[in-house]
């Protein structure tokens, strides 16, 4: 005879490749340093903003060139084209087109929330992976520019990366001295592409890939001797300004980068340094101006944060062009290494203390926990209470819970409570109308995952 209730088919717990589960402690890590990078971008005056995970396709393709390879897209049961969004940035300029006429320019805004892009997994680069951006809508000033990759230092600061350095070009530059060397402007894509690998794959990896691109290997190798070029800012950019005479674009970049490290060195008040560095071009195919990219060396992560102007980009879906530029943090790559290497003192619970009781002290230990509640406390109402006490406080210190409160017979009935440390294995009785204060100056004195 069969059982009513048959054993389930087992199935084995896994997640996808390239996706993970986040435990507490590293979602904890995780909120501080978010808020952290919230408290900064407020401090600039940025708004916060939300757009739907799923887009029409058409809305995310033909403007981010390679990346849009990594895209997830598939029909909807509405038999609808859809993606889901690979950046921050693209789904940006739909909602300014969309929402023109609520949003007075220049619109700050800034976005921290996650994004799907099917690439090989590895270390620090995740299929499903949260970013961190911020964008300024609306103005062609540099000092836009400016206030941007202020922030990144400021943002690198809080992530406890001071000693990171931020590396600075333009893509109308770049498209300059690719004319100044022989190479056409059609073939200026593939150039920015090249390009902007030289620190992963060397020159030779670079020359081979403008050959293949159609550029000769004496105009390849002229252009990658100029881009890799080390020298001050200054001195660099008045040599370009002799080289460029006669082309506008190229002088009004050498113009642009010259006003902007002028204004950094107004506005900013990271201790990350701002340097020049001709080979980079970013990734994006719709930046057109200014761009720039933090890397860590010490130790090593290598890029952390990136971005700059996309003047072009919103006119997709207005017609028209509407000056913009923006800036975005990888928060996967930076908590790892935060986390490797003890960057930041995140909390490992959000309980400040817990209230643990014996039977028949329910009624008593549940006031006593609202109570602390009330008082602006994170208190953890024990749901074991036939358990006893050493087996309550062994689950507290597990969970890393640095205070227990008490509560048996004997603190019942004489109105007290037991407050106990469970680091330090100290305790003290008090009673029961004084445990608010004192548990409020004892998290004071010890601040909790809401700090």
């Amino acid at each position: 005879m069969s059982s009513p209730n048959p054993t389930p088919k087992r199935i084995k717990p896994q997640v996808l490749s390239g996706f993970r589960d986040q435990l507490p402690r590293e979602m904890l890590l995780r909120r501080v340093l978010i808020e952290r990078f919230r408290a900064i971008f407020e401090s600039h005056g940025f708004e916060p903003i939300d757009t739907p995970t799923l887009e029409h396709l058409n809305i995310l393709t033909g403007k981010a060139g390679e990346n849009e390879k990594l895209m997830y897209a598939f029909r909807d049961h509405g038999d609808r084209e859809v993606g889901m969004r690979y950046d921050l940035t693209i789904p940006l300029a739909r909602f300014v087109a969309q929402h023109e006429s609520d949003l007075p320019l220049p619109f700050k805004r800034y976005h921290i929330a996650p994004v799907w892009r099917a690439e090989k997994a590895q270390r620090g680069r995740l299929r499903e992976f949260y970013q961190c951006d911020a964008d300024i809508v609306g103005s062609s000033s540099i000092t836009s520019d400016a206030e941007a990759i202020t922030m990144v230092g400021e943002l690198l600061v809080a992530a406890g990366l001071p000693q990171a350095k931020i590396w600075i070009s333009h893509r109308r530059l770049l498209e300059a001295i690719a004319r100044l060397v022989g190479i056409p402007d059609e073939l200026a894509v593939g150039v920015y592409r090249s390009v902007d690998k030289l620190d992963k794959i060397g020159p030779v990896g670079v020359l081979a890939e403008l050959e293949r691109s159609g550029v000769s290997s004496e105009i390849g190798s002229k252009l990658v001797d100029l881009v890799s070029t080390k020298d001050e800012a200054k001195p660099l950019l008045d040599r370009l300004e002799r080289d460029l005479q006669g082309d506008e674009t190229g002088l009004k970049a050498v113009t642009d980068l010259a006003e902007l490290f002028d204004a950094l060195s107004a506005l900013a008040q990271s201790t990350a340094p701002f340097s020049l560095d001709l080979a980079l071009a970013r990734g994006l195919d719709y930046y057109t101006g200014i761009v720039y990219e933090a890397t860590v060396d010490e130790p090593k992560v290598g890029s952390v944060s990136g971005g700059g102007r996309y003047d072009d980009l919103i006119a997709t879906f207005t017609g028209r062009s509407i000056p913009a530029n923006g800036l975005s943090m990888g928060i996967e790559r930076l908590i790892e290494v935060v986390n490797e290497f003890g960057l930041i003192d995140a909390p490992a619970t959000v309980c400040d203390a817990i209230v643990i009781y014996g039977d028949g002290s329910l009624a008593y230990a549940g006031s006593l926990a609202r109570d602390l509640r009330r008082s602006g406390l994170n208190v953890d109402l024990s749901i074991a209470s036939r358990r006893g006490f050493g087996d309550q406080l062994k689950y507290a210190s597990r969970r890393s819970i640095p205070i227990a409160i008490i509560v048996g017979e004997a603190e019942r009935d004489g109105g007290t409570v037991t407050v106990k440390h469970l680091d330090s294995g100290d305790q003290e009785t008090i009673a029961r109308e004084d445990a608010p204060g004192r548990l409020t100056t004892l998290n004071a004195a010890a601040p909790s995952a809401r700090s």
